[in-house]
């Protein structure tokens, strides 16, 4: 069995056997891989960058040459039973819709993303006057493919506006591992963030009679 970063072995223990998946921004298919074989999870993975395409199908993953930011329209609703977006949130050129779409075309999200509220990214802002900089964000400010940094907070207040519900919330570090004050201050500590998300089910209402 290959060894998984802690953050994807998380979203591995969320992710029920026999479901099927949709994973954006896939990468070398290393997840959907895992999930195939220790879970006989179906699905696919959408992917943009040629050396991991061919990762992909190296491994036998199902994948897609696809941008992200053309959105998901090629899928139907509730098409999957999740759709997952590691590290990549950050990166899409509106991702408030791509979040929108996620909740459409799967019954629930995941999503990861860097923690731009680490308190290694406050100190280089407040002290140093210069963009946040943090080991899970080590690209200079004019070099970087993150567009939409964020905090935690950032993130559920963009939930709440959506009406998407928070199901779980876990942080670790750059090296994937949790900590007891990651748990307690997730906002400050926490280096990367994972949350688990589905629509707010609409609430129903009945005329008085």
């Amino acid at each position: 069995m290959m060894d998984l970063r802690t953050d994807l072995g998380l979203i591995s223990e969320w992710i029920a056997e026999g479901s099927h998946l949709l994973d954006l921004g896939c990468g070398d298919g290393t997840l959907l891989a895992h999930l195939r074989d220790t879970r006989s999870v179906t699905g696919y993975g959408l992917e943009i960058d040629d050396e991991n395409l061919t990762l992909c199908l190296q491994a036998r993953v199902n994948v897609i040459h696809t941008d992200l930011n053309q959105g998901l329209s090629d899928f139907a609703d509730d098409s999957f039973d999740y759709v997952v977006m590691t590290q990549a949130i950050q990166t899409i050129h509106h991702p408030d819709q791509l979040l929108i779409e996620m909740l459409r075309v799967g019954r629930q999200g995941i999503v990861t993303f860097p923690n731009v509220g680490h308190w290694q990214a406050r100190i280089s802002l407040f002290f140093g006057g210069v963009m946040p900089s943090s080991r899970a964000l080590p690209s200079e400010w004019y070099d970087t493919e993150n567009i939409h940094l964020c905090t935690l907070r950032d993130f559920e207040k963009l939930c709440e506006e959506l009406d998407i519900e928070v199901l779980q919330r876990a942080v670790v570090d750059r090296r994937h591992r949790t900590s007891w004050s990651m748990r307690l201050i997730p906002n400050l500590f926490g280096e990367i963030a994972i949350y688990r998300l589905r629509s707010k089910p609409v609430k129903r209402i009945y005329p008085k009679k």
